[in-house]
């Protein structure tokens, strides 16, 4: 199953929004899309909106760190945003975090915190 995730280029910064849940399969070929064209595109950082997501489960959580140090070791910057209060209570309860993976609540506060973390103006 191929499945392509729709990716925003601000200048050096993407953003990038998961808009429903993913089966196992398409997240792997996010992390897979998400390196990739950080890599291709040579940018500086990645917002990953999350805030449409209804459930966040433990391989998906484990998925966006391993995301998060691919993007790192590309020499780019992530920010994951929107995570809902429910979803940060379960992955709590599930003993899951977002390890070395900076979050904010929403879209804007990402593209802030990122080009903070980039030295980015656009």
């Amino acid at each position: 199953m191929e499945f392509n995730v729709p990716i925003l280029q601000l200048g050096k910064l993407l953003i990038t929004t998961l808009q429903f849940d993913l089966s196992d399969q398409q997240v792997v070929c996010f992390q897979r899309d998400i390196v990739q064209e950080v890599s291709t595109r040579d940018a500086q950082g990645i917002v990953i909106d999350i805030s449409a997501l209804d459930v966040v489960d433990s391989f998906m959580a484990r998925v966006i760190n391993d995301t998060a140090r691919a993007v790192k070791l590309v020499g780019a910057e992530v920010v994951v945003c929107g995570v809902q209060p429910y979803v940060a209570m379960t992955l709590v309860e599930m003993g899951r975090n977002l390890f070395n993976v900076e979050t904010t609540f929403n879209l804007e506060q990402g593209i802030d915190k990122l080009k903070q973390l980039t030295h980015t103006r656009y």
